[in-house]
């Protein structure tokens, strides 16, 4: 029975959960979020690191994916994705949360939201649902877009974003992983050049589905991907939280 549900766990990672699950199964670990961090088609190159997670965990079935792109903290509430995750939350649980790539379309009134106000709330209305589930929430700061000038020093694009959940995370006490601090000092040592690598800058013709190619500065490759999930896992680790011990 365990094995079945865990089978059934993985393959149902970005649908409905079954709420059954065996007494001895590893918690589950829901990542809610954008584009960055969302499960993608498996005919085009662009990954999400969500994706990339499972293999970094004792049991790949945990992750329970339910990033999507486009995304705010505003627009996955009001679209009921929320509510279906913390319909499916046991006691033990995780949920990773990573927004702001979309929150910051302040000019878009149905993604948008202020880094002051309705953001800020909307991520403590988060961590308040987590923990009536008796689970437990990780808010992390949104990754790093590739940008640098023309010195070759990485600029940030976030604003205050990733100022205002570090602020929730500390009024209420809950496990930050600085996503952005991260990957920026990554991009950082990788130079403007080289980590084009990571990231969706395809020549044209080399996908069928992509004849133009792509210059994306924001989505990852595989490989962008995987190094950005071995920096959660990296995080998780340093900071003992208690989600460590499932890591590899």
């Amino acid at each position: 029975m365990k094995t079945l549900l865990r089978t059934l766990s993985f393959f149902l990672a970005v649908g409905l959960i079954s709420t059954l699950r065996a007494a001895d199964a590893a918690p589950l670990v829901y990542l809610a979020g954008d584009s960055t961090m969302a499960t993608k088609p498996l005919d085009l190159p662009e990954r999400g690191w969500g994706m990339a997670l499972h293999g970094l965990m004792k049991d790949p079935a945990m992750i329970q994916n339910h990033a999507v792109n486009g995304r705010s903290t505003r627009s996955f509430i009001d679209e009921g994705r929320w509510a279906r995750l913390v319909t499916a939350l046991q006691p033990g649980d995780f949920v990773i949360i990573q927004f702001g790539h979309n929150d910051e379309k302040v000019e878009n009134p149905k993604i948008g939201t202020d880094p002051k106000t309705t953001f800020s709330g909307n991520l403590r209305r988060f961590v308040k649902d987590v923990r009536e589930k008796k689970a437990t929430p990780i808010l992390a700061t949104p990754v790093a877009r590739r940008k640098f000038d023309a010195n070759g020093k990485l600029q940030p694009t976030h604003g205050v974003y990733p100022d205002a959940i570090r602020a929730v995370a500390v009024e209420e006490k809950v496990d930050l992983l600085d996503l952005e601090v991260a990957t920026s000092k990554w991009l950082q040592e990788v130079g403007d050049e080289p980590s084009k690598k990571f990231f969706m800058w395809i020549e044209p013709g080399k996908f069928e589905k992509l004849p133009k190619g792509s210059q994306d500065n924001t989505h990852f490759v595989e490989a962008g991907a995987v190094h950005v999930a071995e920096l959660v896992a990296a995080q998780i680790r340093e900071q003992k939280l208690s989600l460590a011990q499932w890591v590899k």
